[in-house]
């Protein structure tokens, strides 16, 4: 029997960028764990940093509704002076 070789590339750390073994994929097999890393034994540190707080994350939160709605009134406003003109200057 002949062992099967398989190609070394210069570049390859032996690092799994993605694991393949997805679910609905005619290869999957979830008896396997593929050598799975849970977070915390990764030995890199996060280029993002530890995450945000509960209270950075409300506040995030309160800063994207405040510009959501100031750009839906704008968009409102907008709209309520357009029909006000239309209706009382040029359809008259």
């Amino acid at each position: 029997m002949t062992k099967i070789q398989t190609k070394q590339f210069d570049d390859d750390d032996g690092r799994t960028i993605v694991d393949m073994n997805v679910e609905g994929m005619p290869w999957y097999d979830r008896r396997h764990n593929f050598g799975r890393v849970p977070e915390r034994e990764i030995s890199q540190a996060s280029p993002f940093g530890t995450g945000m707080t509960d209270r950075e994350v409300r506040l995030y939160t309160w800063g994207a509704l405040k510009a959501g709605l100031l750009i839906a009134s704008v968009f409102s406003l907008t709209w309520i002076l357009l029909v006000l003109f239309l209706t009382k200057v040029l359809f008259r």
